[in-house]
């Protein structure tokens, strides 16, 4: 076996990305959004982002906000939605990532949320790829994030229980 020569070993460790000097915690919070189509079916708004990933409008919760006005405002400031209807909790999905050498813990809180017009009103931020209504199947296979696609059928679920 050959030894590895000392450039070799300081071309590896100077590829590697710095440690961790931080953990921080983000939380955010968001909502699956419904309405009844045209033909009466649900249908679920996502956002396209920068990335192409389609997603829920969500955001960081404010000093002073409830993780529940956090998902109206949000839903306002990235969908146009300003009259939606809080339905109930879904649940919270956990996601971390690395900024630099910050590692991000993530918790966001998310709410099933019905608007209270047609939803014709969607308008995307400037740093959206898209926003559109889904037939609740394809939101399913059009969603990125596996954890919000289980919170989806949750959704679902708790719209036929209460009749919605």
């Amino acid at each position: 076996m050959q030894t590895p020569k000392f450039d070799d070993i300081k071309r590896y460790f100077s590829r590697k990305k710095p440690s961790i000097q931080e953990v921080v915690r983000e939380p955010t919070s968001g909502g699956i959004i419904f309405r009844h189509g045209k033909k009466g079916k649900v249908e679920i708004l996502l956002i396209q982002d920068a990335k192409d990933r389609w997603t829920i409008p969500k955001g960081h919760i404010e000093e002073g906000e409830t993780a529940q006005e956090t998902a109206v405002r949000e839903i306002g400031e990235e969908a146009g939605l300003h009259d939606v209807e809080p339905i109930c909790w879904l649940g919270k999905i956990y996601f971390r990532y690395r900024r630099n050498n910050t590692l991000v813990l993530m918790t966001t809180q998310i709410y099933l949320m019905k608007v209270k017009t047609s939803g014709e009103e969607i308008k995307k931020e400037e740093w959206m790829n898209g926003i559109k209504w889904f037939d609740f199947h394809d939101a399913l296979d059009a969603i990125e994030y596996e954890d919000i696609g289980k919170l989806m059928l949750l959704a679902m679920k708790r719209i036929r229980e209460r009749g919605l």
